[in-house]
């Protein structure tokens, strides 16, 4: 009855129902007491409350069925369909809504568009589609076809109260997830899957497929790279179907590139497969990677120019060398290091911070990478600052954590927590942290940051940016402060009036508040800056004091009283100048940090201000630094390291301070006697991390702090053996080679393995570590197909570089290995996959019919019988909405409990029934009642005055008598009520007697005087 049915979610609980015979059969008995009326009612409550009570048990629903239709189109927006062929399905949705939706049932309609991920244009909703271009879904990736993506989006769209139906516009080409396993959970529950195809027409096109390289590479010898190349451009009467361009195939070592065919650009295609070769050889030990490029004479050839180019990977071993970067500002400090490294035969390349970089690929070729002082942001004025980014620490890391590399961090006053390291992927890799926990060491610092540049394009964001930059790298014995303009005034964003608090284990917090953070336009600099310089005046422990301002230098100037109170407790401001209102920079700004010592910059550019203020934050851990008075370190652990070496070692003059990890895998080879705290004073530690080794030497090579070191004559050995130990297991003899290729989507890896003897070495347990393009790492299966021939396969569904590391075995060196991924499959599919649509379209769903195909193409020629395709049609399952109204019923089962007990204590008379009913005919015929003389209350007035009387008229006779005469008695209050109640004809009242003489009266007082003495001392004795 109006669509609504009730339903159960437990029906079970329906069996309890039974108890109803016994509760009639024993309450019909034990209810007899209350008659027959009440003992009815009473059964009947107690009726209602056991049949609410099992509908609540079974979880009571109420159904609502619908007649009303959704309809979600997906439609593929990937590269492998023409554009002019993805915005007529657009117009065909649109369409297509209008002509067939049926208002009359509400029925609904939405729209998805995918390509490697699915996103929600417009949601279902009843009204027809607006307008939609091709712009409108921004971030979606259209490199890739992931259709199961959007059979899930879907799903997770349909409202719950419709039949629902998903149209797929596509041309099937999926290369990510598995439509026909999502389409079949989805018909399971009902939903129908209709397909209009995509037809894709044949067109010329070149792919380039593959490099391939000999799996057996040794360094000097000839090989032979070749390029595979596929034409399907078909022949017509009027060309032949060859395209004529030009070949590039360039060999990449690190930095340095190379072609390998200079006179021989120029190629022909021929229809089919096309394999050039190039023969060259390898001169030097390192990582290759191999990149060949096709660009076709006429564009009309080749429509998509995505796949047209491959690459592959190689690595060839050799003796070990070494990555050493440096400090773009303080070049040339390392150079005695590099000079004495090289003389004991170890390679090394030297790297400044602003050329670093850019992939895994470059730092494959080495062994081993030496941070040599050099801090994570460098630079003092915008124009020259540079940064290790997130993502290159990452590499550093996985380079080793992953690929065996070493990683060495030499000290300085730029490195390790002095450097900014703190609190990044970085110090987990070193046997050290670099920041200090100890209260007893002096290594504090506070910094306050002033927030004032709300005005600037995305200014609230850029804040919060810098914000954690600046907050990150602090210790937890540090210091930190934040002023923005809050409501109305200036407020610290946290710490409430004290404002600068220790860091401690509020870092978190912190980061909280900050992203909470809503700064506003600041008037005045001198309030902020005066309850600043009063937080840091309240500091004792602090050994640096920094104060950070960012604005647009609006505000009006400071006094001269606050920059003089800077000044003399020694807190430098750096200032940072951005454009809101004109030109960046101000007057303002520049004399802040002129008149307290402070750096002043000019950003134009918002990016700039991460690495600005990761500069400025390590003033604040300048603390970390530890002078000596040439104390020379003492030997700790005799680690392999310091094989041959002994006691004493040169004096040093300063180190970096840092906190030995509680690890037991870490070995602290060095330490200094000052500080006395032999966690805080290590100089010389290692540890394995990974695959790969780290080592943390705390102070310089002999700048600054270890002058003495230069001249010492274990200096060369120190530093070979410290970088050796640290290096990948290396060999020259070239025994395992490794090749990879790409197919399918698929990457395949083969290993040659050789003994020494040139021999097959066979049953090797070896096991393979992939890093795919976002650095994420997964484990690979390697098996042996046949003798020293070993294979691994995996999926490449990202594009981009992969890395792949296999361990040959137990105590061997790792193999490296990478494969570069240049464009998705999405670019190798030129046909419609119209048997995987069709397979989707025949799944029957569950009680309903099965999905149809258009027999139209989407064309413009065709595109108006295409419309007659009816997707809001019938037969599906009627959709069934449920709601639980179970807890409505437990409440109504109290009110109906409470009814229960009240019609068994509670005694109910219905003498009111006739009044009431006379007063309600009375009101509805609108007649006036007459007004009668209640006759009881007149009985009873009438028997109150005749008491009354006689009281009197004894109290008038016994004069000083306190009560009446107990033998002449009064009327019962009983009585009189009852004789009140029984209608008795009115009697006018007893005329009063006369009373007696005074003679008389006397006497007859006298006479019950003594009657009543007498009775009294009677009473006494008895």
């Amino acid at each position: 009855m109006f669509g609504l049915d009730i339903g159960f979610e437990k029906p079970h609980y329906l069996w309890l129902l039974v108890l109803l015979l016994p509760l009639w059969w024993f309450s019909f008995r034990s209810l007899s007491g209350l008659g027959p009326f009440r003992r009815l009612f009473a059964l009947g409550f107690r009726t209602l409350v056991l049949l609410l009570i099992v509908l609540s048990l079974a979880e009571v629903q109420m159904l609502r069925v619908s007649d009303r239709v959704t309809v979600t189109y997906l439609l593929d927006q990937s590269e492998s369909i023409p554009r002019e062929q993805r915005q007529l399905m657009l117009d065909f949705v649109r369409q297509s809504v209008q002509e067939h939706r049926r208002v009359d049932r509400q029925d609904c309609a939405g729209v998805i568009v995918f390509g490697r991920d699915a996103v929600v244009e417009i949601p279902p909703f009843d009204d027809d589609i607006p307008l939609i271009s091709l712009e409108s879904a921004v971030g979606l990736r259209t490199d890739a076809t992931n259709l199961a993506a959007a059979l899930k989006m879907a799903h997770a769209t349909f409202p719950e109260d419709s039949a629902n139906r998903i149209v797929v516009v596509s041309d099937g080409n999926e290369n990510l997830g598995d439509a026909r396993a999502v389409a079949r959970s989805l018909t399971d529950q009902g939903i129908g899957i209709d397909v209009v195809p995509v037809r894709l027409e044949r067109r010329g096109e070149v792919l380039v497929e593959k490099v391939t390289l000999p799996t057996d590479i040794r360094r000097g010898q000839p090989i032979e790279a070749r390029v595979v190349i596929d034409n399907l451009t078909a022949p017509t009467e009027s060309h032949d179907g060859t395209v004529r361009g030009k070949l590039r195939l360039v060999r990449q070592m690190g930095r340095q590139e190379q072609l390998l065919n200079p006179g021989s650009q120029d190629v022909e295609l021929r229809p089919g497969k096309n394999v050039f070769s190039f023969e060259h050889t390898i001169d030097e030990v390192a990582a290759y990677r191999y990149q060949a490029v096709f660009v076709p004479d006429n564009p009309e050839h080749d429509l998509q120019t995505q796949n047209n180019q491959a690459s592959a990977f190689t690595h060839v071993r050799g003796k070990g060398s070494v990555l050493l970067i440096e400090d773009a500002q303080n070049r040339g400090e390392f150079d005695h290091l590099v000079q004495r490294l090289r003389a004991n035969n170890i390679e090394v390349s030297v790297e400044a911070s602003d050329e670093l970089f850019t992939s895994p690929a470059e730092l494959l070729g080495y062994d081993s990478v030496i941070l040599a002082n050099v801090p994570r942001s460098t630079g003092t004025e915008v124009d020259n600052v540079s940064s290790f980014s997130d993502e290159q620490i990452r590499m550093l890391v996985r380079n080793t954590e992953q690929f065996g590399c070493g990683l060495v961090m030499l000290g300085g006053q730029n490195s390790f927590g002095a450097g900014g390291w703190a609190n990044t992927e970085l110090e987990k890799a070193m046997p050290v942290d670099f920041q200090i926990r100890n209260q007893k060491i002096r290594a504090v610092g506070a910094l306050v940051m002033v927030m004032h540049a709300s005005e600037m394009a995305q200014g609230n964001h850029w804040q919060k940016v810098i914000s954690r930059e600046a907050i990150t790298p602090l210790g937890p014995m540090d210091y930190c402060g934040m002023i923005h303009w809050g409501m109305g005034r200036e407020e610290w964003l946290w710490g409430g009036a004290q404002g600068l608090i220790r860091v401690g284990d509020q870092k978190k917090k912190m980061m909280a508040r900050v992203d909470r953070m809503t700064p506003g336009d600041m008037p005045d600099f001198d309030p902020g800056m005066k309850m600043a310089l009063a937080a840091f005046n309240r500091l004792t422990d602090a050994s640096v004091k920094h104060m950070i301002i960012i604005s647009d230098g609006d505000p009006t100037p400071p006094g001269f009283m606050t920059l003089a109170g800077y000044r003399q407790a020694g807190v430098k401001i750096s200032t940072v100048a951005v454009g809101t209102h004109g030109p960046a920079g101000h007057t303002t700004l520049q004399n802040i940090a002129n008149a307290t010592g402070g750096q002043y910059y000019v950003v134009t550019n918002p990016k700039a201000l991460p690495r600005i203020f990761q500069i400025e934050a390590r003033r604040v851990a300048r603390p970390l630094i530890k002078d000596l008075n040439d104390v020379p370190p003492v030997i700790d652990y005799p680690h392999e390291m310091l094989q041959g070496i002994d006691a004493p070692l040169p004096p040093l003059k300063g180190f970096v301070m840092t906190t030995v990890k509680a690890n037991p895998l870490v070995e602290v080879a060095l330490v200094s006697p000052d500080p006395p705290s032999p966690e805080n004073a290590t100089v010389l530690a290692a540890w394995n991390y990974g695959l790969g080794r780290s080592v943390a030497f705390t102070t310089d090579a002999g700048k600054r702090w270890a002058q003495a070191w230069t001249d010492w004559e274990n200096y060369d050995k120190f530093f070979s053996q410290m970088i050796r130990w640290s290096m990948r297991p290396v060999h020259d003899e070239g025994k395992y080679t490794i090749a990879t290729d790409i197919r399918d989507g698929k990457v395949r890896v083969v290993v040659t393995a050789l003994d020494k003897d040139d021999q097959f070495q066979n049953f090797l347990n070896m096991a393979a570590t992939v890093v795919d393009p976002e650095l994420d790492d997964f484990e690979v299966g390697i098996r042996q197909i046949a003798p020293g021939r070993y294979q691994g396969e995996f999926d490449a569904d990202k594009a981009g570089s992969y890395f792949v590391t296999i361990s040959p075995g137990p105590g061997k060196a790792p193999i490296l290995a990478g494969v570069n991924v240049p464009y998705s499959s999405e670019f190798r599919e030129f046909q419609t996959n119209l048997p995987m649509l069709e397979s989707l379209a025949a799944m029957t769903p569950k009680e309903g019919q099965s999905g149809q195909v258009a027999d139209a193409d989407l064309s413009r020629d065709q595109f108006e019988t295409l419309l007659s395709f009816d997707t809001f049609r019938e037969g599906l399952r009627r959709a069934v909405s449920r709601q639980d109204i179970w807890p409505i019923v437990l409440l109504i089962v109290a009110g109906v409990f409470w009814g229960d007990v009240f019609i068994r204590r509670v005694t109910v008379h219905f003498y009111w029934v006739v009044p009431a009913a006379s007063w309600l005919i009375a009101r509805v015929v609108r007649r006036q009642a007459e007004v009668t003389a209640d006759v009881v209350i007149e009985r009873l007035r009438s028997q109150k005055a005749a008491i009354g009387q006689q009281i009197d008229e004894r109290r008038a006779a016994a004069r000083f008598e306190p009560q009446l005469d107990e033998a002449a008695g009064g009327p019962d209050p009983d009585e009189v009520l009852r004789d009140a109640a029984v209608p008795a004809p009115q009697t006018p009242p007893r005329p009063r007697e006369e009373t007696p003489v005074s003679g008389e009266q006397d006497s007859s007082y006298t006479a019950r005087l003594l009657e009543a003495k007498k009775k009294a001392w009677k009473e006494k004795k008895e």
